[in-house]
């Protein structure tokens, strides 16, 4: 088992993707918007919440649908999802990022688990976001800044983590090492493989699957726009997500 599935082109998932390509468009032309979602020097509009779906997912009255609901449990209210558009140059340097952070980010792609966010100046890791999946949905067609995974890793980052949560309150558990050696494990056991997709096929990846995104290479081709998907990323309990 991977960890990750993409799924063949959909014309009900393509005619979602071309729905909300035209809104994510406008939404990166704001200047206002574009001001708060810009990172790494530009190069990155992280775009969270920012896309205005409706509770059933649908944008601009096109329905949330594909093959690939048949492999997940569809919350009972979709969060409005992130719009992440990369451009040339990724990853930039913002500058209060340390040294060392973006050397990992153009090395290691920036490998996480997400809902692990650190706290404090001291950066330390807490689960805040429990999602029960992950999935991505590519706005547009463009081979460039793809995203990047490391198959199977899911086993090895979530055995890491229930053993160092063991009985108790998973948000009280300070997850910070635990994680960094999870990760350093999978960096010495698992080569990253890029994952290419076009609108009308989905990605779903699985909650402990460490993921991150590749810089933009020489060799990137992509529409001026950058390199656009939509990720849902719904929440579930603390206790589910740990759970195998």
């Amino acid at each position: 088992m991977t960890g990750f599935r993409v799924f063949d082109p959909d014309p009900a998932t393509r005619r979602w993707a071309e729905a909300a390509h035209g809104v994510a468009q406008a939404l990166a032309a704001d200047p206002g918007i574009r001001a708060r979602n810009l990172r790494h020097g530009g190069t990155w509009f992280v775009g969270v919440d920012v896309l205005p779906n409706a509770a059933d997912g649908s944008i601009a009255g096109v329905p949330l649908a594909g093959a690939w609901r048949a492999a997940v449990t569809p919350p009972a209210a979709w969060h409005a999802a992130q719009v992440s558009i990369v451009y040339p140059g990724y990853p930039g340097r913002d500058p209060d990022e340390s040294e060392a952070n973006h050397r990992f980010r153009v090395i290691r792609h920036a490998a996480h688990v997400d809902g692990l966010l650190p706290e404090d100046p001291a950066r330390r890791r807490y689960l805040r976001e429990p999602h029960g999946f992950i999935l991505g949905l590519p706005l547009n067609r463009a081979r460039a800044a793809p995203l990047m995974v490391w198959p199977g890793s899911h086993r090895m980052m979530g055995d890491a983590l229930r053993h160092a949560v063991a009985e108790r309150d998973p948000a009280d558990v300070d997850l910070t090492e635990a994680y960094a050696d999870a990760r350093r494990a999978v960096f010495d056991a698992v080569a990253p493989v890029p994952v290419h997709a076009e609108p009308g096929q989905a990605v779903l990846l699985h909650r402990h699957l460490l993921h991150g995104v590749a810089p933009w290479s020489d060799a990137a081709t992509a529409p001026a726009e950058g390199r656009m998907i939509a990720y849902f990323r719904p929440q579930i309990s603390a206790a589910d997500w740990l759970a195998p």
